[in-house]
């Protein structure tokens, strides 16, 4: 019978990766994995309007002239308002073409004017005065982003609190004295703003001609997702 030798190096160096991967990897037992969630409905406290002029001439100049100066009133007047943030928006220019789109015959300018801020009836009324030389291109309620952060710390205690509750009943079902967190994860998620487009903002804007109606700015579901591990010990 022939017999086989090995190199005591190479049974050595086996050995270690063995003990190696093993202590790396260690066999776990008694883990549970929890889900909890909490969430909540949030006012929005933001409203964003954005008014643009648009107009057409031959001129360029001209046609920049007359976007500037109907810009630069409008601006004027919005910023009287202090309750509002008030900044430029876009401004862009394209040729227009004739029939058959081989020459310029006149330009195009659009302008755009943003107002912000938290008090809805004052942003709305201003609106409405702005209406007689500007159109409405957008309209977006939100959550400003201290409102956000504070509804989301809130959630965060809540969530944990929640996964706590869930491990402790998994602990008590299994019959185990305690347990240990292995992982956890937490996870934030909030609806989209809401805008108003389409008829929704013809109407709109019919409406803040003829008054300052109130605004309702509606609310975002903010929602805390709590995903982890436990360990349960005792059993």
């Amino acid at each position: 019978m022939r017999a086989l030798h090995l190199p005591l190096s190479g049974l050595f160096l086996g050995m270690s990766l063995l003990a190696a991967t093993a202590q790396a990897e260690p066999l776990r037992y008694n883990q549970v994995s929890l889900h909890a969630q909490v969430e909540t409905s949030v006012n929005h406290d933001n409203m964003s309007v954005t008014l643009f002029t648009e107009a057409q001439n031959e001129d360029p100049a001209k046609l920049a002239e007359q976007i500037t100066r109907t810009l630069n009133d409008a601006l004027s007047t919005a910023r009287k308002q202090e309750k509002v943030k008030v900044s430029s928006g876009n401004r862009s220019s394209q040729p227009v073409y004739d029939e058959k789109r081989e020459n310029i015959i006149a330009w195009r300018e659009r302008g755009e004017i943003v107002l912000e801020g938290s008090d809805f009836a004052a942003i709305s009324s201003l609106t409405g005065e702005l209406l007689g030389d500007l159109s409405l291109a957008d309209m977006q309620f939100s959550l400003s982003p201290a409102s956000r952060s504070d509804t989301e710390d809130t959630l965060i205690a809540d969530a944990i609190e929640a996964f706590k509750s869930r491990a402790n009943i998994a602990t008590r079902s299994l019959g185990g004295a305690g347990y240990k967190i292995v992982n956890l994860n937490l996870n934030t998620q909030f609806m989209q703003p809401m805008r108003y487009r389409g008829q929704q903002k013809m109407a709109m804007a019919a409406d803040m001609e003829m008054s300052a109606p109130a605004v309702e700015g509606g609310q975002s579901d903010v929602t805390v997702s709590a995903d982890g591990t436990i360990e349960i010990q005792g059993l």
